[in-house]
């Protein structure tokens, strides 16, 4: 019996020797980055990035422009001190004809992607670890997510049995009662999720394990969510008024595509998200990032930038990137080339169409008027019922 059981222990901690070199190796994965495309300039930081091209014309002002968290104060558009009071810094109340312009932007940027032939969807808010690491968000970007934590399973444990056993006086033995009641609390409380910082996570993920056919391709998603985003080490005027928050809304456009036809759905995506900047007006540039200011995930990423009057500096509003096979390996999503074809892996791209906070504070700066009022460009108005702020 002495040598039985030294062989069962012997062989109970080689299982865990192995599934502790099996998460390391998983982990190590994990860290590994997408490879640039070859089009991709080599550079170290947003100083190597090249920008592409400059749409529009940035408007001239008699007088200096006010900055947007002035006239959001004067015109009762955002409160940012209440929204700290009430959560923290970074998450905002819209009011009034602030609120109404933030559902405008909701339903124009979600009818003009409609239009151009995505699928709408609503998309859960809410992602476990495995679909964050699906697009690469894990554990790329860990440190700058919210993270809802497991509850302490003791402790309702506990709670439980003081609760409902002991304060009930029922006939039941205590020990037993915990075992039973284990199981239940850890299927209740099993796992952890993250508040997502975008919905390219929980659409990508849709797919995730699926074997598509080729009559399938090109699938095209869009979808309108809150974001969250903890932004660590963000300060000073970068992050002021509604530059940089904590929560913000945003549609996202989403393609899973054929492998031949990524680049030129790169293309097509780039051109969707430039529309919607041309119908509301805004002057706005396009760059190409380099290795050094592009992502983990990517292999190649446009941004595009509108221009800041008040600010006179060019504020993101849309990264527009293609993953290649990247995404789908973590996923698992993959087509048939033939109907009895070996399963290969699609492509995956996204985009923002657009990203609100950045896009309110140049369509306020850009549109002052020397009376204080705010114009709004024409293709808002039958979404907001206003053409003017005043």
């Amino acid at each position: 019996m002495g040598e039985t059981s030294q062989l069962k222990e012997k062989i109970n901690a080689l299982k865990d020797e192995k599934q502790a070199a099996e998460a390391k190796q998983k982990r190590l994965v994990l860290e590994l980055p997408n490879i640039p495309h070859p089009s991709v300039p080599v550079g170290t930081d947003e100083d190597d990035n090249e920008v592409a091209e400059t749409f529009g014309e940035i408007p001239a002002f008699d007088a200096a422009p006010r900055p947007h968290w002035e006239l959001v104060d004067e015109h009762d558009l955002v409160d940012l001190e209440r929204g700290a009071k009430v959560t923290g810094s970074g998450f905002p109340f819209y009011v009034g004809k602030g609120a109404r312009l933030q559902r405008a932007l909701l339903n124009f940027f979600l009818d003009r992607a409609r239009d151009r032939g995505y699928t709408e969807m609503q998309a859960p808010l809410f992602v476990n670890p495995e679909s964050a690491e699906g697009t690469g968000q894990l554990p790329d970007k860990e440190g700058l997510m919210y993270k809802i934590k497991e509850s302490n399973l003791q402790e309702i444990e506990d709670w439980i049995v003081n609760r409902i056993l002991k304060q009930a006086e029922l006939p039941q033995d205590e020990e037993e009662a915990r075992r039973k009641m284990r199981p239940m609390i850890n299927d209740l409380m099993e796992g952890e999720f993250y508040p997502i910082p975008t919905a390219e996570v929980p659409v990508t993920n849709f797919h995730r394990g699926e074997i598509l056919s080729a009559e399938d391709l090109p699938l095209q998603y869009c979808t309108y969510s809150p974001c969250w985003r903890r932004e660590a080490g963000s300060y000073g005027a970068d992050v002021r008024g509604l530059n940089r928050l904590h929560q913000f809304d945003k549609v996202e456009l989403v393609r899973i595509v054929h492998p031949d036809e990524s680049y030129r759905a790169l293309d097509e995506l780039l051109a969707d998200a430039e529309s919607a900047l041309d119908a509301l007006e805004l002057p706005y540039r396009r760059l190409l990032m380099c290795t050094g200011d592009m992502g983990f995930t990517q292999a190649k990423v446009y941004d595009l930038e509108v221009w800041s009057a008040a600010q006179e500096r060019w504020l993101e509003v849309s990264s527009v990137s293609n993953f290649e096979a990247f995404q789908a390996r973590r996923t698992k999503i993959r087509y048939r080339p033939e109907p009895e074809a070996k399963p290969e892996f699609v492509h995956t791209l996204n985009g923002s169409g657009l990203a609100f906070p950045r896009i309110v504070a140049a369509l306020l700066e850009n549109n002052q008027q020397p009376d204080g009022s705010i114009e709004l460009p024409e293709a808002l108005h039958e979404y907001t019922g206003f053409a003017r702020i005043e």
